[in-house]
């Protein structure tokens, strides 16, 4: 049975997120999306949907997730769009800065170390798009990707959007993507792309091909990324 998810603002379509094997989009509005799950989906499977407004405001996205479950269909979906708070956060509540013994404390980083490696960037001028040379780091159960990525000059501004990277045999790890500065990047403009997983099962492999996706469809390419030999691995 079909779900319609009802916003409150118009929503960009190009930019719903959602394994399409699982949750097929039958229906899209300005303001709505119909899903349907697939006919073998499995009793309590989770998967996740996710969206960008139009109007630029925020919250900028909207993200779910969709639980399937025979004995209770939820065939409307009003969806609510917190408003942004009108006052700062009393200083006391603000978020302090990081400092280093965080990362050990948080288990981010431990007696190992943090290694390093880099990779060479990858224009793509189909895309407009190029990446400069980046660094990996690997830590405690955890990898990030250093990388700066440059909007050739005649195009589009373009908002990064999300990353995955794809190993040996199709093994494909979804990242968290943190733009700096945060937003979209002009003609002419680069910024500082940052991708992380969070967890890194073991038989991953240590050469992937990593995208970066724009809210607007457009992607950059990076095909050789050589991720750290862990630290204790490193010293056998």
């Amino acid at each position: 049975m079909p779900t319609v998810l009802l916003f409150p603002a118009d929503i960009q379509k190009k930019t719903i997120t959602v394994e399409q094997s699982r949750i097929r989009v039958v229906d899209t509005g300005a303001r709505s999306i119909i899903v349907q799950a697939a006919p073998d989906y499995r009793a309590d499977e989770q998967q996740e949907l996710e969206v960008f407004f139009a109007d630029g405001g925020a919250p900028a996205r909207a993200a779910f997730v969709l639980v399937m479950d025979p004995a209770e269909v939820d065939t409307r979906i009003d969806v609510k769009r917190p408003e942004p708070p009108n006052a700062a956060c009393p200083a006391e509540t603000q978020r302090a800065e990081p400092r280093p013994e965080d990362f050990v404390l948080l288990g981010y980083v431990d007696a190992s170390g943090v290694p390093t490696t880099t990779f060479d960037g990858a224009p793509d001028e189909a895309q407009g798009l190029k990446s400069q040379p980046g660094v990996s780091y690997r830590g405690h159960g955890w990898v990030l990707m250093d990388v700066t990525i440059r909007n050739l000059p005649g195009l589009p501004p373009w908002t990064p959007r999300d990353a995955t990277l794809t190993g040996k045999g199709g093994v494909t790890l979804r990242a968290r993507l943190v733009a700096a500065p945060k937003g979209e990047i002009a003609p002419g403009e680069r910024a500082r792309v940052l991708v992380v997983v969070d967890t890194l099962p073991p038989s991953a492999g240590l050469v992937f091909t990593l995208e970066v996706r724009g809210v607007d469809g457009r992607s950059v390419v990076i095909p050789r990324v050589t991720l750290p030999t862990a630290a204790l691995e490193g010293k056998r």
